[in-house]
């Protein structure tokens, strides 16, 4: 099919569907899209609630648990012990398809009364505020992170120790307030980079070796603002900042904010080993279009946060050699599935959540090691393929309307109504940041932030600028955000664990001012939008354009490929 201009059902602005686009959906056998690229993310993400936890009774063994359903949710929660366990049968939650309703009317009544996970955590060893987590040992405030030790405040961790604050860090150890980093050791504000050692506040920089605020460096020791340096003299120049006093390590970081990165010139997306792709912060992909944050796939698009996919379209948070997945997130080692949430090691499911090394499931809740299943009821293979047809046709028979006349027949994932979260608590008010007005008129639910009645016992003026200075019983302390009220779900005070003093006095860091979430949206401003302009490189001469996630109105210097490789490497 050639390609066609629609008009969004939910934002009302015209997209595009493009002639290989009508190919993939032809291939998996589902009608074109009624969203926009930009509204499917957002519709994925508002099912993703990763840092908003509750304390909540487990209503299996009713014991205190960490939860990312608040206390007065209307769904059934287990700790994640009880959920992971055999003393509760999913199967016994099943009930008949029914004709006389819509599909998705159906499923919101399943989702009442099949147990959920309080986190959803599988392998974590003393890690109990760890949400989206896989085999950590020793975490605190870990979200989407796996095989990490010793780690604390990070999000999208792979295979590290000792990182603090992070955001994309793989491979790594000690490592401070940085984000997208490989192979690094010991640094500090690290951005961009891969393979560096004993290194603080650098961007773009690569295989480096006890360098200092500087940017676009390649195989490099000794640098001090991108200047060579014999090593006696850089390390008597380094001796000289002491990074452990508050003062000084705010002064570093505001040259670096507003003098090294801006300063720097940088290619028209972020990534490396590309070939025919399009998008942002992509590495390792080949035909990858229109996506963000996503490494070694190929022939996927509109995907975002994922790794390891093929023939892929509007994935979110799949990982793990995942084929042929549509509008699916949070599905990792699955195929072949589509309109799926938070399932794993599965393949042909459609409109299913919370499902475990299954096959053949529609419409299913929470289901491991089955297959061939309806709403959580068991059929037979031949029943199965009768049946489903019929429930699919029905789907656009006798469609869903929410609340805005939004109209949902069979082609779209699930309504953005039936999430349990407020739009405030998931990760789509992170990077379609919305007011409580817009979320409201835009008919999202908003949670109110709960009053936070911690009374600091320690005030910022009253925190020892240098951690020398700090004593054992800061741990103790209940500090004042230097914040107080923000709209990044500040908590107003936080709390120092033993842990993470013995971290920043081993990397002579200062204690941090803001709370873990003021810290986390600071990273997050960091990143590009997940937007593309369509620019002109910017070095004189050159008439290459290309789409990038730099908008027009920024001042940063943005080259294509050719001008960047020839000027920075």
């Amino acid at each position: 099919m050639n390609a066609e201009i629609k008009v969004c059902q939910n934002c009302k602005q015209n997209f595009t569907i493009e002639s290989e686009d009508f190919d993939f959906y032809k291939k998996i056998n589902v009608p074109a899209p009624t969203f926009c690229s930009e509204c499917r993310i957002v519709r994925r993400m508002t099912r993703r609630n990763e840092r908003a936890l509750y304390k909540h009774i487990c209503n299996l063994c009713k014991k205190e648990t960490i939860s990312m359903y608040e206390e007065n949710s209307p769904y059934s929660v287990f700790c994640v012990e009880c959920w992971w366990s055999d003393k509760w049968d999913s199967l016994s939650f099943g009930k008949n398809f029914d004709f006389s309703k819509s599909f998705f009317e159906q499923f919101k009544e399943l989702s009442l009364r099949v147990p959920r996970a309080a986190l959803l955590q599988k392998g974590d060893v003393d890690s109990p505020y760890t949400n989206f987590t896989d085999h950590n040992k020793n975490g605190y405030l870990l979200f989407n992170c796996g095989l990490l030790e010793d780690s604390l405040y990070s999000r999208w961790g792979i295979s590290s120790k000792s990182i603090v604050d992070t955001f994309s860090v793989f491979d790594s150890e000690l490592i401070y307030e940085s984000q997208e980093l490989k192979k690094c050791y010991r640094g500090v504000y690290l951005v961009l980079s891969e393979s560096c050692v004993d290194s603080s506040f650098l961007f773009n920089c690569h295989g480096c070796q006890s360098c200092f605020l500087s940017s676009n460096l390649r195989n490099k020791k000794y640098c001090f603002k991108n200047k060579q340096y014999s090593k006696e003299s850089y390390e008597e120049l380094i001796s000289e900042i002491d990074l452990g006093s508050y003062d000084v390590f705010e002064n570093i970081k505001k040259d670096f904010f507003t003098n090294i990165i801006p300063s720097s010139s940088r290619k028209y997306l972020i990534g490396n080993k590309l070939t025919d792709s399009t998008g942002d912060y992509l590495f390792e992909c080949k035909n990858v279009k229109k996506s963000f944050h996503v490494s070694e796939s190929e022939d996927s698009i509109y995907c975002t946060d994922c790794a390891n996919l093929k023939n892929c379209a509007d994935a979110y948070e799949s990982a793990f050699n995942c084929e042929l997945q549509y509008e699916c997130h949070g599905c990792n080692r699955t195929s072949r599935s589509k309109f799926t949430s938070s399932s794993y090691d599965d393949f042909d499911l459609e409109f299913s959540e919370f499902s475990h090394n299954s096959h053949n499931l529609l419409g299913c809740i929470g289901l491991r090691n089955k297959q061939y299943c309806i709403f959580n009821k068991q059929y037979t293979k031949e029943e199965y393929e009768e049946l489903v047809p019929k429930i699919i046709k029905h789907m656009s028979d006798m469609p869903y309307i929410d609340q805005k006349g939004r109209i949902y027949t069979y082609g779209e994932f699930f309504p953005s109504e039936l999430s349990p979260f407020a739009y405030n608590e998931t990760i789509a008010q992170e990077y379609f940041p919305l007011t409580k007005e817009q979320a409201l008129a835009q008919g999202y639910r908003w949670k109110d932030l709960d009053t936070k009645n911690y009374k600091p016992t320690i005030f910022l003026n009253n925190l020892p600028d240098h951690i020398k200075n700090v004593p054992d019983s800061i741990t103790n302390e209940v500090i004042q955000c230097a914040h107080i009220s923000c709209t990044h779900q500040c908590t107003t005070a936080f709390k120092i664990i033993p842990q993470e003093l013995e971290f920043y006095r081993r990397m002579n860091l200062p204690l941090p001012r803001l709370c873990p979430n003021c810290r986390h949206y600071e990273r997050l401003a960091q990143r590009n939008p997940m937007k593309l302009w369509h620019r002109k490189c910017m070095k004189e001469g050159c008439k290459n354009e290309f789409e990038t996630s730099y908008s027009p109105d920024r001042k940063e210097i943005v080259y294509c490929e050719s001008c960047y490789q020839a000027e920075v490497v």
